[in-house]
């Protein structure tokens, strides 16, 4: 996966973040903008706030669209990508940001973030991506690894397959023709792009294995599905 997004980055970084951005020409201040409006969005549906004493760890943080936001109200974050090139990118766009820690993971766990490090762990547009949902499974696990007692997950999931599913036909080629031409994304029927849906069931399962409360889901049956779990105190 990390090379798929490092070729992303290179591509199109904002884009392939927001992909509801004009690919030819992404609006750089709308982007930064919405990143604060998703974040509380989250936040707000799943009924949980950020302190200034918490330690977030932020999971496919991107660029770090959602990690200014995280930062401005978390005392620190640890920012958490596959993709080297995404995080050069967040770094350089996010150069005051103190009390960031970017990391580059592995792409199925959370090394080497410290066990019960964190107060909150939070993803958005990220799970959705990856193309096997045992991987995802495998972070709800990590998530209850690094989390102090007391402290609280919210993320994001597919849970509506038929997105998932390779497309064919006409409109399809075309836009491949317009990729490969620069005029249009590319890398739209590579696994890491397509991903994968998450059963809920197997999801509440993984998480109470791993000593987790599924407290809240929100948007079951739809592509922004959101979570939220709890470790005990």
């Amino acid at each position: 996966m990390g090379a798929f997004w490092d070729a992303r980055a290179k591509e199109n970084a904002l884009y392939f973040v927001d992909n509801t951005l004009d690919y030819g020409s992404p609006d750089a201040e709308r982007f930064w903008r919405e990143g604060q409006v998703a974040l509380q969005h989250i936040l707000d549906a799943l009924g949980v706030e950020l302190s200034p004493d918490d330690d977030v760890v932020e999971i496919g943080c991107g660029v770090g669209r959602i990690t200014r936001a995280l930062a401005a109200q978390a005392r620190s974050v640890t920012a958490v990508d596959v993709s080297a090139e995404m995080l050069a990118r967040a770094k350089a766009w996010t150069p005051d940001a103190d009390n960031v820690h970017w990391v580059h993971g592995d792409g199925s766990s959370l090394a080497p973030v410290p066990d019960a490090s964190a107060t909150a762990c939070f993803s958005h547009v990220t799970f959705q991506h990856v193309p096997d949902p045992t991987i995802t499974l495998g972070y709800v696990r990590e998530m209850a690894r690094v989390l102090k007692p007391g402290g609280w997950s919210a993320f994001q999931v597919s849970n509506d397959p038929s997105i998932h599913r390779r497309r064919g036909g006409a409109a399809t080629l075309g836009a491949r023709v317009r990729a490969l031409a620069g005029r249009a994304p590319r890398g739209q029927d590579h696994p890491a792009w397509r991903g994968s849906a998450v059963d809920l069931p197997a999801l509440r399962a993984a998480a109470e294995l791993a000593g987790l409360s599924v407290a809240r889901i929100e948007g079951a049956g739809t592509q922004f599905c959101l979570v939220l779990l709890r470790r005990p105190a």
